[in-house]
């Protein structure tokens, strides 16, 4: 017997093997290592070809990289990065 994954199950087996793990409070995937945050509705709306690339795309290491559906107030970002460390 077969098992599907749906969409986002792919996405977050994904995100597992690269390291991130999910913030239940602020809906988000994050990796410390990378610095990078994922947002839910931003994973939902993409393919998994996409956010491998994203995952791993360089970053400057010295802030963090939001990928949310549109830009998030610099208030959220900070509540963000403050509920992860």
């Amino acid at each position: 017997m077969e098992i599907e994954l749906r969409p986002l199950d792919t996405k977050q087996h994904i995100l597992d093997e690269a390291g991130f793990a999910y913030n239940f409070d602020r809906r988000v995937y994050f990796n410390r290592k990378t610095k990078k945050i994922f947002s839910v509705a931003f994973l939902e709306d993409r393919s998994d070809e996409e956010i491998k690339r994203l995952i791993q795309g360089a970053t400057d290491d010295e802030e963090w990289k939001f990928y949310f559906t549109s830009e998030p107030p610099e208030s959220v970002r900070r509540a963000v990065e403050a509920s992860i460390g």
